[in-house]
């Protein structure tokens, strides 16, 4: 522990483990702690189910119904992987995917008025939907066959929109799209949480919706996919990549002293004793003086003996309900999973609520999405502070991860990721330098 290290990393969250797996593969000496017992930190999956009574402190043992304790891997932070998206193209390209089994998520729902509907993604489906009226459908198509064309270095392609001067409001009035398909295509296709997109220029909600439709275009059922046993599994991946490159792993070290010279980093003090470095790698919890408070997210898992209503017996789906459809300024989403991703017993469904705190009564916000789960058989409740840092860490070396977000996917966190290591490294992100050169020993040696 008495060594000089070039990183240490705090806390072996999602973030921080592809950071140190990074950061490992490029030849940097690395050491992450964390002062849990278990990998994962914020975004751990729990088991047994005992311990995700006692870590919500609810009172006795699981009843007899639940099955057996071990057969459960519950998500703290309930999100999916987009098929086409960042986190995928960096397990592909570190090959953690050899350590990782994934299922694609049955479909993915919208609510409207009450009732939930798949949301169409392919002009057949769209054609079918009773989302939309008939002429509406020809002008949603019309729209969709726009955005797959659209190409920012071609103007013929652009039928008059600046792809960085049109507002997303007024390309869907040049389309005449009415209020419900503007909801869905925002919030379930281009996957925003509010409504504030609407007067930006319309490149990124452009770009959004192609991730959608090339993500779906992968696999066919919905443009997500969802790791066997749970997504702890994702932080342990990469940090078996950062071990393989000779990162030093430790659990269970309380965290006594971040220690400074001079305004700047240069070790960290746990069991008295000290490893110096020349930067460091936190999640919010290690530094809560250099963290503010940016909002609250409710997240409410919820386990079940059945699938959800009108998701035609889905075994996992995903629903979202537009904050326009229940009078919110933020989406409600749900990520419904089970038995059949090994993270439950036998027969049983584990659905997670969540969305961004807007009054002082949390639990009465989620009611629409706790309505089409009924019947549940318990709930666990959390309320999480979402932290983001006061500076970038330039001056001090000490560079925060932010609090993951109430979106149901992993862009924003591999947002988060490259914009950590441009100020680390002073260049951009490139995927091709996580390329790994090196064989696992234990795991790959069968492979050759």
């Amino acid at each position: 522990m008495n060594e000089e290290y070039d990183v240490i990393v705090l806390g072996t969250g999602l973030t921080e483990c592809i950071l140190s797996g990074i950061m490992s593969v490029k030849g940097k000496k690395v050491l992450h702690m964390d002062r849990n017992s278990y990998y994962g930190a914020e975004s751990a999956s729990i088991t047994p189910l005992e311990d995700l009574y006692k870590r919500f402190n609810l009172p006795g043992s699981p009843p007899e119904s639940m099955g057996k304790g071990r057969d459960w891997n519950v998500d703290l932070i309930p999100k999916f992987l987009m098929a086409n998206g960042q986190l995928v193209r960096m397990l592909l390209i570190t090959q953690v995917t050899r350590y990782l089994d994934f299922k694609v998520i049955e479909g993915s729902f919208v609510y409207k008025k009450g009732s939930i509907y798949k949301v169409p993604s392919t002009e057949t489906e769209a054609l079918a939907s009773s989302l939309m009226g008939l002429f509406e459908k020809r002008r949603f198509r019309k729209f969709l066959v726009f955005v797959a064309n659209f190409d920012e270095n071609d103007p013929k392609t652009m039928e008059g929109v600046d792809p960085k001067a049109t507002t997303m409001r007024d390309v869907y009035k040049k389309f005449d799209l009415g209020q419900d398909v503007i909801d869905f295509t925002g919030h379930a296709l281009a996957l925003y949480r509010t409504d504030d997109y609407l007067d930006q220029p319309c490149i990124d909600t452009i770009n959004r919706i192609k991730l959608y439709s090339e993500s779906l275009a992968r696999y066919g059922k919905s443009p997500y996919l969802y790791p066997l046993y749970g997504l702890g599994e994702l932080p342990q991946g990469f940090a078996r990549l950062s071990a393989i490159y000779g990162g030093t792993y430790m659990l269970n070290k309380p965290i006594e002293e971040i220690v400074m010279e001079n305004g700047k980093v240069v070790g960290v003090k746990s069991e008295g004793e000290i490893a110096r470095c020349k930067q460091l790698i936190c999640d919010p919890s290690y530094v809560m003086d250099r963290v503010s408070k940016k909002g609250q997210v409710i997240r409410v898992i919820c386990v079940m003996s059945h699938p959800i209503k009108n998701t035609s017996d889905a075994n996992s789906c995903q629903i979202i309900i537009p904050q326009n459809q229940v009078n919110r300024k933020h989406d409600i989403y749900v990520c419904m999973i089970s038995y059949a991703h090994n993270v439950a017993a036998q027969g049983k469904y584990v659905a997670i609520v969540s969305t961004t705190v807007e009054t002082s009564d949390p639990e009465k916000e989620i009611k629409p999405a706790l309505d089409l789960l009924e019947p549940v058989e318990q709930k666990f409740v959390s309320i999480s502070d979402q932290y983001q840092p006061d500076d970038l860490g330039l001056d001090s070396q000490i560079f925060i991860s932010r609090s993951y977000d109430a979106t149901t996917h992993f862009e924003t966190t591999c947002d988060d990721i490259k914009d950590i290591y441009k100020r680390m490294t002073g260049t951009d992100f490139d995927f091709a330098e996580m390329e790994r050169k090196k064989n696992d020993i234990f795991g790959d040696a069968a492979d050759q």
